[in-house]
């Protein structure tokens, strides 16, 4: 609705003519997700395929970006609600709250992403103090209607009028105490009734206003609330958490209640047609008796599992397990299955594609290939490198000696240890102190998602599969164990009571597996993945022995390296490293950081260097440093034979090889002041004056060390040229590349690639070996990237060096704006991922893609990589790959994630290229 924006507000309201803005519940399909919302275009899908869904209808995205834009809902858009409410009480020969027989509905969310719990919902709209007498006598159940009115007014009146929810939950409670019961079904229809006296009392006084009585107003303003709800503090949390774009809106479903809450025939579930934590295929979700929806989601009551529905409503069982094998056939995947029995009779409220745990969506994926649903390319795309790198995180030990105190559902996998938090507040204070923390709850709800956001894991005493928080959980790869019910939470106490008598306080230890549901007091040792352990080649799948997750990552990976055309190599600075990278499927090395080759016990070699008063110092350090750097290149050259290894000549200043400055300050001061020998403490003091920079990632380092401290480079590059001549006369295949950085202009390039030249010419010679050595650059500055047509004339090949780049781009210094205000931007939204985690395609991204071109227009055949972090990263790999670069170079344990990420990224466009 952008092009309306200069417009009044009102008449921004009012200038749509000609679009439609609500659609029957047959007018729909699956395929309408960006007009109507997941769920209003799966419950038109449902309804095309026959199944038994409540009448209802949809408005539109397109009404909410129109509202959210102007402040005013469209002036068509209740004249259209009117017309399709009236189709519907003609359809259920009843009227919207009329007194003798309502028809009540629910008014829900649906945005295009599935974004469970964040945004609002309002069951029961319809009801009044008169139409409750005529829901009571329509139904023959007292008891029902004044559920059905209680449970209208507490959700409306913290939805819609904004009143505070803990407020009727305090009163439910007191009702339940005042009747000496537990649960809220042991409620009478007469202290029902007395309770939502009390809740409209609430209204009153919270609100300012009655609880309305006219049901048009009451669906009117609910409609407002689910769109008002869209720029929520926990949904826009929750976008910025899950990256879905703020722009989209939600639909609105108007859909006709239908009661699990009538009595033991009635009852609400929800279900999955295979297990969203394991993948496996089975009988699964949750089910609760005399209940609505939100009793499950919300997790207050314990469900019974799924399986106990043949026991209790064996037709409708029946009829629920042929309508989860029409859904998962005709979506070709995982569903997540929403449905109420009112009275015997099944009815569909919701389907979606199911999110599902990382290893679930591996073996999902091998699963419905097997099954002939989906063909590999498909498959390709129903995991992702996220996914991938939650499988590699270590899990609990099974031999250690542990603690168990309690055992809940296995809700999302993973090894989380922490200390134990009741509250999110606490959860996000201490993380944002270090501290590694577990949020334990009886149950959790939205406002919990910071603190979820926060935590290691995820601990509740209520709740099923289908909870809050194992949806959320799952969706964010977080550890979280529900339902664990022998613990007994005190959250006003801080303090958890585990069998036993033992009593965890806030603060205390524990750690929890998200994949067997177990709950340990203290620090639980933590052992490799079997899913690192089979890229290092120590589990091999299609063994015997092998693990099934292992074999479905084993299918998808050997795919995805069918399909890739980007080269995945390794940023690696020692011959173990190298190793490493290669079992992980390393194709070469991108980047090895010579720089720490200089460390540690050679420390004393380079201190001599800077500190060389005359060239025959200077010369005689070069000269002790030369057989070890050759003895560093031989090794990487052995490790990664065959393999292309790209060497970056030293880059960082000077300085950081020398003592710090406040450090040897004071021992030179204590030298002093002790009469003690301190002349070269006090020369390298002086040097480290002289070395001194203000800004010195911007002042003497890479290419500009190389031009102005004669032989530096030019040693590293006969230690190179060395090394590869050693190596090929031992019949190995070195395939070296010298990395020149911080280039800014071709001319400092043309200089030190022609002393280059000249040395290797010089190794040929004294070696008799004819080495093919490439010499190229890292374009990591602004000037070069916008110069790389002119540079391209002396380079082989460029790496883009994403992490330099995007700190010169931005005018960000990494290391202080990160723990600075990156929490701020992110939080207000003018980053949606910090632009060194994921590349920033329009800033950063437009001159690594000029400069790619640029580069290969000069030289057609130039090589082009990145050796960034954003080589490792999932979406970063996506673009690397549409820019055209040949590789991308990323930490070891980073390599099976870019290596699955360039197949996906293949077969998308290869699926762009046939669209």
């Amino acid at each position: 609705m952008s092009e309306n924006k200069d417009l009044p507000v009102t008449e921004q309201a009012a200038s749509v003519e000609g679009v439609k803005f609500v659609y029957d519940f047959t007018e729909g399909n699956k395929d309408l997700k960006d007009l109507l919302g997941g769920k209003g275009a799966n419950l038109a899908e449902m309804t095309n395929l026959g199944l038994p869904v409540p009448p209802g209808f949809t408005i539109t995205t397109e009404a909410c970006k129109v509202y959210l834009d102007s402040g005013e809902e469209p002036a068509a858009l209740r004249d259209e609600v009117s017309a399709h409410l009236v189709a519907l009480e003609d359809r259920m020969g009843k009227k919207l709250g009329q007194p003798d027989n309502p028809l009540l509905v629910s008014v829900r969310s649906g945005a295009k992403f599935s974004m469970p719990g964040m945004m609002d919902t309002v069951l029961n709209i319809g009801l009044s103090d008169k139409s409750v007498q005529g829901l009571a006598a329509q139904a023959g159940d007292d008891r029902f209607a004044w559920d059905s009115y209680r449970r209208l007014i507490q959700m409306f009146g913290k939805t819609v009028l904004g009143v505070d929810g803990e407020l009727f939950e305090d009163a439910l409670e007191s009702a339940k105490a005042a009747k000496k019961v537990t649960v809220d079904t042991e409620l009478e229809a007469a202290d029902l009734k007395k309770l939502v006296t009390r809740f409209k009392k609430i209204v009153k006084t919270e609100a300012g206003r009655d609880f309305p009585q006219d049901p048009r107003e009451q669906m009117d303003l609910a409609i407002k609330a689910v769109f008002d709800s869209w720029n929520g503090d926990r949904a826009k949390l929750y976008r910025r958490q899950e990256r879905i774009p703020g722009d989209l809106g939600t639909a609105v479903n108007v859909c006709s209640m239908v009661f699990g809450n009538l009595g033991p025939d009635s009852g609400t579930g929800v279900a999955f047609t295979r297990d969203p934590a394991s993948g496996h295929q089975g009988v699964y979700g949750d089910y609760l008796q005399n209940a609505q929806g939100e009793d499950v989601v919300a997790g207050i009551r314990n469900t019974v599992p799924l399986a106990e529905l043949e026991q209790i409503d064996k037709k409708s069982y029946d009829q629920l397990l042929g309508i989860m094998e029409t859904l998962e056939n005709h979506y070709k995947d995982l569903c997540d299955i929403e449905f109420t029995i009112e009275r015997g009779q099944l009815w569909m409220l919701q389907t979606r594609v199911g999110k599902r745990t990382a290893g679930a969506a591996f073996r999902i994926a091998t699963q419905l290939v097997d099954q002939g649903l989906i063909d590999e390319t498909e498959a390709l795309q129903r995991v992702n490198g996220a996914q991938l790198a939650q499988l590699m995180f270590p899990r609990f030990d099974e031999d250690a000696k542990v603690e168990k105190v309690g055992r809940g559902i296995a809700a999302s996998p993973g090894a989380a240890v922490g200390k134990a938090v009741f509250d999110s507040y606490t959860a996000v204070k201490w993380s944002r102190s270090g501290e590694k923390v577990i949020l334990v709850r009886r149950e959790t709800n939205p406002d919990d998602l910071d603190g979820m956001i926060a935590a290691e894991g995820i601990l509740t005493s209520r709740g099923g599969k289908t909870s809050h928080a194992a949806v959320v959980a799952r969706g964010m790869g977080k550890t979280c164990v529900c339902g664990a019910e022998e613990l007994e939470v005190d959250t006003k106490r801080r303090r958890m009571t585990v069998p036993g008598g033992h009593v965890v306080e806030e603060g205390d230890v524990i750690s929890i597996d998200g994949s067997s549901g177990k709950v340990y007091l203290g620090e639980v040792p933590v052992v490799p993945s079997p899913v690192v352990e089979y890229f290092e080649g120590r589990m091999h799948a299609g063994a015997d022995d092998a693990d099934e997750l292992v074999e479905a990552v084993h299918r998808i990976m050997a795919f995805a390296d069918r399909k890739r055309r980007l080269r995945v190599r390794a940023n690696a600075d020692n011959a173990e490293d190298a190793l490493r990278a290669r079992r992980f499927g390393a194709q070469g090395i991108g980047l090895c950081r010579t720089e720490h080759m200089f460390l540690g016990d050679r420390r004393e070699l380079v201190e001599r260097l800077i500190l060389a008063d005359t060239e025959t110092e200077r010369e005689e350090s070069l000269k002790q440093l030369l057989p070890l750097q050759k003895k560093d290149f031989v090794e990487l050259f052995e490790a990664m034979d065959g393999l292309p290894v790209t060497i970056r000549l030293l880059d960082p200043p000077l300085h950081e090889f020398l003592p710090d400055i406040t450090e040897l300050s004071v021992r030179v001061a204590l030298a002093e002041s002790r009469q003690e020998p301190h002349e070269n403490e006090l020369r390298l003091l002086q040097a480290v004056h002289r070395l001194h920079e203000q800004n010195p990632m911007l002042g003497l380092r890479g290419v500009r060390l190389g031009l102005v401290i004669p032989g530096l480079f030019t040693m590293q590059v006969r230690a190179i040229a060395e090394a590869a001549a050693e190596r090929k006369n031992a019949k190995g295949d070195p395939r070296a590349e010298i990395m020149i950085p911080l280039v800014g202009t071709v001319q400092e390039l043309e200089i030190v690639r022609e002393e280059a030249d000249q040395v290797v010419a010089e190794v040929e010679a004294a070696t008799g070996v004819s080495l093919k050595l490439s010499i190229g650059t890292m374009i990591e500055l602004p000037r070069a990237a916008l110069t790389a047509a002119q540079i391209a004339e002396a380079a082989e090949f460029f790496s883009f060096g994403t992490n330099d780049l995007t700190q010169t781009v931005w005018g960000f210094s990494r290391d202080d704006v990160e723990a600075s205000f990156f929490t701020a931007y992110l939080e207000k939204g003018i980053f949606g991922v910090s632009p060194f985690e994921t590349i920033d395609k329009d800033g950063v991204g437009s001159l690594v893609k000029a400069a790619a071109k640029a580069g290969r227009e000069t030289r057609p055949d130039l090589k082009l990589g990145v050796c960034g972090e954003h080589g490792g990263d999932p979406e970063s790999v996506h673009f690397f790959h549409e820019a055209g670069l040949d590789y991308v170079s990323c930490s070891p344990f980073r390599i099976p994630v870019a290596r699955l990420e360039a197949g996906r990224a293949a077969t998308q466009s290869e699926g762009s290229d046939h669209r």
